[in-house]
C-alpha cells in the first residue's frame, strides 16, 4: 500500500539532509580538533623537554671543556708551590663548579691540594686515598693518551651521611718529553647541573645524571619530573661519558582544565550557535548578493555601453580613471595614459594645454562656475590622427567636501564636423543645381530661339546652291569663284545643320529625354572634330598627334554629344599649353584603343604644367573654373555625358610625368554574333 505522506517527506528530507551532513561534519571536525589539541599539547611538552636536554648537554660540555682548559693554564710555566697555590685558589673562586684542585707526583701521590672556598672540604669525612681509584684510572689513561682525561663519576660522603657525586679531570704534566706529575681537578655534578639549568627551566623541568640502568646520580631543579615527557642526551668528554636526563614536571593534558582544550570546546559550542544563525541568514544573504550582482552587472553594462568618454584626474592632472569608451576613442590603454604628460595631447598643442592645466590647478578648491559649459579642443589618436572633442568638466568632491580632482565627459565631435562639412557641400551642390536649372531653362529658350535662324541660314544656303546649279545647267561658264562659293555655301549648310543638331542634343540633355544612339567608328568621331581642333591648334602653334588603329573600334553613342566632349577636352588641352609650355613642346595627342572587348578608351593628352592638387579636388564641380572667361560647366557636362553613355571620365599626369591625360571609356558596339548570343542567354535565363 502506498504511503500518502511519502511525497511530503521527500522534499523535507532533501531540505534537512545538507544540515544533518553539516552537523555530522562539525561533530567529527570538533572531535578531531580536540584530539589534535591534546596531541599538540603532548608534542609541545615533549619537544620542550628535548630542547632543554639538548641545550643543557651542550652547556655542560662547554663548561667541562672550559674547566679543562683552565686547569691546563694553571700548570703553564712550572710555577713554584706558593705561586701555584695562589693561582689555584683564584681559579676555585672563579669556577664554582670546581670543588678541589690537586698537584700530584709521577707516582700519583698528592703533593699539594686546594679546596674550594664555598663549601666544606670535599674529603673531610673520608680520606682522599680511599676514593682515589677513579682518579688513578683517569690519570693512567691521560698518561697513555698524553692528553687530559675525565674519570667516571663516584660518590663522596659528607656530613650527616649526605654527600655528592663528583667527577675528576686529570691533566698530565710533562717536561722535556718525560712525565713530571699530574694536575687533578674535581667537579661536582650537582653544581654542573645547577649551572646548566636556568631559572625558568628549573620551575618546569628536572635535570639529572643517570646510570645506564636508570639510577639517578645527581639532580637539579625546583620540581620533580613526572616521568612522562623525558629526554636523554649523552655528554661525551675525553675518557668518559655522562648520561643526562631532562624530565618535565607536566603530566598528561586533561580535557577541561587545559586552557586550549577549553577554548576549543567553547568555540565549538559557539560555532554550533553561529551555524544555527547562519542557517536563517544564508537565504537572505543569497538574495542580497544576487541583487547586488545584478546591480553591478547592470552598472558595468551601462559603463561599457556608453559611447561617451569618461576621464577622472587628480589635483595634479594625473589620470586616475578612464572608461572603455575613452580608451577606444584615443586608442591608448589606461596604463599608457597614467603618465605626467597625456599621450593623446598633440605635440603642437602641448604648451597650450599645459598652461591651461596650470591655470586650472591654481583655481582648484574654488567653486567652478563654468563646470558644465564645456569647451572644444583637439586630441590625438594613437595612430597620430587629430580629431575634435567637446569636454564637459566638473569638480570631484570627496566625503569631506574638498575637491579631489575633476571628472570630464569627452565627446568625439569629428563625425558631427564631417556632417556639418557634408551639409555645407550639399548646400553648395544645391546652389549649383539651382544655377544648372537656370542654365537649362536658358538653354531650352536659346535652342527654341536659335532653331529658326539656323533653319533660315540652312534654307538660304540650300537655295544659293540650287541657284548655282541652275546657272550651271543653263550653260553659263563656270568660274573658280563659283567653285569657292559653292564650297563655302556647303560648309555654311553643313555647320548650320551641325549647330541645329547640337542645340537639339542640348535640349534633349536638359529635358533628360532618351538620346539618339547610333553605331559608328571611333575614327569617324575624330575626323568630325579634327578640322575645328586643327583650326584652334594653328592659332597657338600646337601640333596634333593621332594614334588610331587601322581597324578602328566601333561604339554606340550619341554622336553630337561625344563630339562636344572631344572638342571641350582638346580645347582645354590646347589652352593649358598656351602660356607656360615652350612652342616646341606644345603637342596634343589623341589616342583611341580597344581597352577590352566591351570597352573603347579615348585619351586626350597635353604637355602643359599639370593640375594642382587643390584644383583637382574641384575639377568636375559645376561653375568652378580657373579662367576668368570660363563658366566652369565644360568638364562637369563632359563627365555627365560620358556617364550617361555608361562610361567613366578620369584624369592624371602624363605617361612621362609631364602634362595631363584625360581618359574616358565608352561601351563598344555589340557585333551581330554578340547580340545574338546575348539574346540566347536572355532567353535561356
Amino acid at each position: 500500500m502506498t504511503d500518502p505522506d511519502a511525497p511530503v517527506r521527500a522534499p523535507r528530507l532533501q531540505r534537512w539532509l545538507p544540515w544533518i551532513a553539516l552537523v555530522t561534519l562539525l561533530l567529527v571536525a570538533q572531535t578531531l580538533l580536540v584530539w589534535l589539541t591534546l596531541r599538540h599539547e603532548s608534542s609541545r611538552a615533549q619537544e620542550e623537554a628535548d630542547e632543554i636536554a639538548t641545550e643543557a648537554a651542550a652547556e655542560m660540555k662547554r663548561d667541562l671543556l672550559g674547566l679543562m682548559r683552565s686547569l691546563q693554564a694553571l700548570s703553564w710555566g712550572d710555577p713554584p708551590a706558593e705561586r701555584w697555590r695562589a693561582d689555584a685558589e683564584q681559579l676555585l673562586r672563579e669556577q664554582r663548579l670546581l670543588l678541589r684542585v690537586e698537584r700530584r707526583d709521577p707516582q700519583l701521590g698528592v703533593a699539594d691540594a686546594v679546596d674550594g672556598p664555598f663549601a666544606v672540604p670535599l674529603f673531610s669525612e673520608m680520606p682522599r686515598v680511599a676514593l682515589d681509584v677513579d682518579a688513578g684510572i683517569a690519570c693512567n689513561a691521560a698518561r697513555h693518551l698524553a692528553a687530559p682525561a675525565f674519570s667516571r663519576s663516584y660518590f663522596v660522603p659528607g656530613e650527616g651521611g649526605i654527600g655528592q657525586e663528583v667527577i675528576d679531570i686529570c691533566i698530565p704534566l710533562q717536561r722535556a718529553g718525560r712525565d713530571v706529575g699530574y694536575l687533578v681537578g674535581t667537579v661536582g655534578l650537582g653544581q654542573l647541573l645547577e649551572a646548566a639549568l636556568g631559572p625558568r627551566q628549573a620551575r618546569r623541568h628536572e635535570l639529572s645524571f643517570v646510570e645506564g640502568d636508570g639510577t639517578r646520580l645527581a639532580r637539579a631543579g625546583l620540581v620533580r619530573g613526572a616521568g612522562i615527557y623525558q629526554a636523554e642526551r649523552l655528554i661525551d668528554v675525553p675518557g668518559a661519558a655522562l648520561q643526562l636526563r631532562a624530565d618535565s614536571a607536566a603530566g598528561r593534558p586533561s580535557l577541561i582544565p587545559n586552557v586550549a582544550t577549553a577554548l576549543v570546546l567553547g568555540l565549538s559550542l559557539a560555532l554550533f550557535a553561529v551555524v544555527s544563525l547562519l542557517a536563517r541568514d544564508v537565504r537572505r544573504r543569497a538574495r542580497v548578493e544576487r541583487a547586488l550582482g545584478e546591480a553591478l552587472a547592470f552598472r558595468k553594462a551601462m559603463e561599457d555601453s556608453l559611447v561617451t568618454g569618461l576621464r577622472a584626474r587628480d589635483l595634479h592632472g594625473r589620470i586616475t580613471y578612464v572608461n572603455p569608451a575613452f580608451c577606444a576613442m584615443v586608442g591608448f590603454s589606461e596604463e599608457e595614459m597614467r603618465q605626467p604628460l597625456p599621450p593623446y595631447w598633440p605635440p603642437e598643442f602641448v604648451e597650450v594645454y599645459a598652461e591651461r592645466q596650470r591655470a586650472r590647478l591654481v583655481g582648484a578648491g574654488r567653486p567652478a562656475r563654468e563646470a558644465r559649459e564645456g569647451f572644444e579642443t583637439v586630441f590625438m589618436r594613437k595612430s597620430g590622427e587629430r580629431f575634435p572633442v567637446m569636454i564637459y568638466e566638473a569638480a570631484l568632491v570627496d566625503g569631506q567636501g574638498r575637491q579631489s580632482g575633476w571628472m570630464s565627459t569627452v565627446l568625439d565631435v569629428s563625425a558631427q564636423r564631417r556632417i556639418e562639412e557634408f551639409s555645407r557641400q550639399q548646400q553648395d551642390r544645391l546652389q549649383a543645381s539651382a544655377r544648372l536649372a537656370t542654365v537649362g531653362e536658358m538653354a531650352s529658350l536659346l535652342s527654341h530661339e536659335l532653331n529658326q535662324p539656323l533653319a533660315a541660314i540652312a534654307s538660304y544656303a540650300s537655295g544659293s546652291l540650287n541657284m548655282l546649279d541652275d546657272a550651271d545647267g543653263e550653260g553659263a561658264p563656270s568660274r573658280p569663284v563659283d567653285a569657292l562659293m559653292r564650297q563655302a555655301l556647303e560648309r555654311i549648310a553643313e555647320q548650320a545643320e551641325r549647330a541645329g543638331r547640337v542645340i537639339k542634343s542640348v535640349h534633349h540633355f536638359v529635358r533628360r529625354r532618351v538620346q539618339q544612339r547610333e553605331t559608328l567608328g571611333a575614327d569617324q568621331l575624330i575626323d568630325a572634330v579634327l578640322p575645328l581642333v586643327r583650326l584652334q591648334a594653328r592659332k597657338s602653334g600646337t601640333r596634333i598627334e593621332l594614334d588610331i588603329p587601322k581597324r578602328a573600334p566601333r561604339l554606340e553613342c550619341d554622336r553630337t554629344m561625344l563630339e562636344q566632349v572631344l572638342l571641350n577636352l582638346t580645347r582645354n588641352g590646347i589652352q593649358a599649353m598656351e602660356t607656360d609650355t615652350p612652342l616646341e613642346d606644345r603637342v596634343l595627342a589623341l589616342r583611341v584603343q580597344q581597352a577590352s572587348p566591351q570597352r573603347v578608351e579615348f585619351v586626350v593628352a597635353d604637355r602643359g604644367p599639370g593640375i594642382a592638387a587643390e584644383v583637382a579636388e574641384q575639377l568636375f564641380t559645376p561653375f568652378y573654373t580657373t579662367r576668368s572667361e570660363g563658366m566652369g560647366l565644360g568638364l562637369s557636362l563632359c563627365r555627365t555625358v560620358v556617364e550617361q553613355h555608361g562610361g567613366t571620365l578620369e584624369f592624371g599626369p602624363g605617361a612621362d610625368g609631364r602634362g595631363t591625360e584625360f581618359r574616358f571609356t565608352l561601351p563598344a558596339a555589340r557585333t551581330p554574333a554578340g547580340a545574338a548570343a546575348s539574346s540566347r542567354e536572355a532567353a535561356d535565363g
